[in-house]
């Protein structure tokens, strides 16, 4: 599927129910956990990293501490791109789902 495509186009907005809102409301609550563990995996790798620093001798052991905080930074910034890019998806979805909504009452 291509950026910025919506996946619920094939659907007509007609059919769109409160099941559908409620996935939706699911989704968004899954986009939440999923950067949530993609802190949680950041914050490990800082640990690690920083702890192999603080308390080790050995320059091999260093170089490994710096990629496990190298590791972290990219683990995050990953996570807030991921978490970013759904929920504008997310938005999308619902505002199209909102949009016919208004006119159905209209109509």
């Amino acid at each position: 599927m291509a950026e910025g495509e919506n996946p619920y186009e094939r659907f007509k907005y007609q059919e769109l129910v409160l099941r559908d809102e409620l996935a939706i409301d699911r989704t968004v609550l899954a986009n939440e956990r999923t950067f949530l563990s993609y802190l949680r995996t950041s914050l490990s790798f800082a640990v690690v990293g920083g702890t192999i620093l603080k308390f080790s001798d050995s320059p091999d052991l260093r170089v490994v501490g710096v990629i496990f905080l190298f590791l972290a930074g990219g683990s995050l910034g990953f996570g807030i791109w991921r978490s970013l890019t759904m929920r504008r998806r997310i938005r999308g979805c619902r505002q199209l789902v909102d949009e016919e909504a208004k006119q159905q009452k209209i109509s």
